[in-house]
């Protein structure tokens, strides 16, 4: 098991919310807004030498807010190139851009999806633009309400909208040849630093194939992360947002650093 940092970005300052919260026209549920710039995040991820963590711009893509967004990600980029996977609007279109930036990946949920089934003709596009290698599926999901079927299904435009695609372990066999990883938030408990996901993560602990998995959503403590690497089998890491020091929570970032050594 392996922390990911992470820098979540809005209206181009680095920020943690609740997920699931993000609407365009009345913003989000906001937990932490950063004093520092996200060049201050890059620095101190390199310094403490976390390669692998996930910039994500929360806008949405177009406005000139994202143009915000993407101007902060590439300052952070800048002070660790190939330290960090890219995600939030991206497209064939700006994939390579954020590679030539300096990213060791791109992160894509939402162009690869189409009238909520994933678009295959989409996927090999962007699988053709940047390489299987530097591509990361986010799969970041949540229970439907009412249905009695207990699958997690696949979330996409910053998690508001459902696909049909559910989680198990038959998607994530099929979609392995398109990405070198996946990137999965559980959206229910996103940001509200309320407990994990218990069932989500043994889900993901028992896959027995060999792509890299990142968990986020809910860690709010050391005993948290004893729970993720028992169900996860010390194979799934783990991503924590606002329950870190760094983003005014009460686990001290140094001490999760050395959690995981």
């Amino acid at each position: 098991m392996k922390f990911r940092p992470c820098i979540d970005i809005h209206d181009g300052k680095v920020k943690q919310i609740v997920g699931g919260s993000l609407d365009d026209n009345l913003g989000a549920d906001t937990n932490y807004v950063s004093e520092y710039g996200a060049e201050f995040y890059g620095r101190l991820y390199r310094t403490c030498n976390l390669p692998g963590g996930h910039i994500i711009l929360l806008n949405k893509p177009g406005s000139r807010e994202y143009i915000e967004d993407m101007r902060a990600a590439g300052k952070a980029i800048s002070q660790f190139p190939g330290g960090f996977m890219v995600g939030g609007g991206v497209t064939p279109q700006n994939a390579s851009e954020y590679i030539r930036l300096g990213a060791s990946h791109v992160i894509v949920t939402s162009y690869v999806f189409r009238d909520g089934i994933i678009d295959f003709d989409r996927l090999e596009e962007m699988k053709n633009e940047v390489g299987r290698e530097h591509l990361v599926l986010d799969l970041s999901c949540r229970k439907k309400a009412g249905d009695e079927s207990g699958l997690y299904y696949v979330v996409t435009d910053r998690w508001q909208n459902y696909t049909d695609t559910a989680l198990t372990h038959e998607t994530m066999d099929m979609l392995s040849d398109y990405a070198d990883e996946y990137l999965i938030h559980a959206v229910d408990v996103e940001g509200k630093k309320g407990g994990i996901d218990k069932e989500l993560i043994e889900l993901l602990g028992s896959w027995q194939g060999d792509r890299a998995i990142t968990y986020a959503g809910g860690v709010a403590s050391f005993k948290d992360l004893d729970i993720i690497k028992e169900l996860g089998k010390n194979r799934v890491d783990v991503t924590i947002g606002s329950a870190l020091s760094i983003f005014g929570g009460n686990m001290d970032f140094h001490q999760v650093i050395e959690y995981m050594e």
